[in-house]
């Protein structure tokens, strides 16, 4: 299938590694380019060297900057002419549980996973003319707790609440929005979990267990699913919550 994303320029945020870098493989294989962003200077900048700086460049800035959503929205009009869409990843919160999470951790991650999160979907919206989408990477968090993620737990509800919300005020524009519910998908930041087991063999043999495909899923996996929903091809999906999780969220 052709997906239709020729020439067509993307905001990716954490796209240094995991879902963001698979997610930005897989829309410039298509032809696209992207614009990631992220902490780390040295990583942004390998990625854009592997990807190909024809189609790719980078901005270093987190989510809670304020000023990151406007530097990436001039970044690609000054680079490309255009901005047709954003994945917005907001990235992974510390672990831990409700009653041993400070207010200030409460007050960062909120900064960053939420705040972060709706301010660069605002300012995108803003650029964006018809055609535009705009995706937000979630996690199946949104729907059911996961063990020891309070944050997770308590902010990606109400991101996945605020992207169904944009989808009603930003659909009249014929601008889409959607969300992706990732699962166990095989990146650093499921190994970093792993590693805080005292056996990480097994706690990820543990973890299949309990996925009716019985693996981990692969980031290119979850990559094609993403620029599946930013794309021309799912011009009539807005307002929806794909899992990408092999089959373990048990809700409809």
């Amino acid at each position: 299938m052709d997906l239709g994303l020729a020439d067509r320029v993307f905001v990716v945020t954490g796209g240094a590694r995991g879902l963001g870098r698979a997610t930005a493989e897989v829309l410039v294989a298509e032809s696209a380019s992207v614009v990631l962003a992220g902490r780390t200077e040295e990583r942004l900048a390998s990625a854009v060297a592997e990807l190909g700086s024809g189609h790719a460049s980078y901005v270093v800035g987190d989510n809670a900057d304020p000023g990151l959503a406007d530097r990436l929205v001039a970044a690609a009009h000054e680079r490309w002419g255009r901005i047709d869409g954003a994945l917005i990843s907001v990235g992974g919160p510390p672990v831990g549980s409700v009653t041993a999470t400070t207010d200030e951790q409460w007050t960062a991650a909120f900064e960053s996973v939420f705040l972060g999160g709706v301010r660069l979907a605002r300012v995108v919206a803003a650029a964006l003319g018809a055609g535009g989408s705009i995706a937000f990477v979630l996690s199946t968090s949104v729907k059911a707790p996961l063990t020891q993620m309070a944050t997770s737990n308590g902010l990606r509800p109400g991101l996945a609440m605020v992207a169904k919300q944009l989808a009603d005020e930003l659909g009249p524009r014929g601008i889409r929005v959607n969300g992706l519910l990732p699962g166990r998908v095989a990146t650093e930041r499921v190994a970093e979990l792993d590693a805080l087991s005292p056996d990480p063999a097994a706690a990820k043999a543990r973890a299949a267990e309990t996925i009716p495909l019985r693996r981990d899923g692969e980031p290119s996996e979850f990559g094609r699913a993403a620029a599946f929903l930013l794309s021309p091809a799912a011009s009539f999906v807005s307002g929806a919550m794909l899992p990408v999780d092999g089959g373990v969220m048990r809700a409809l």
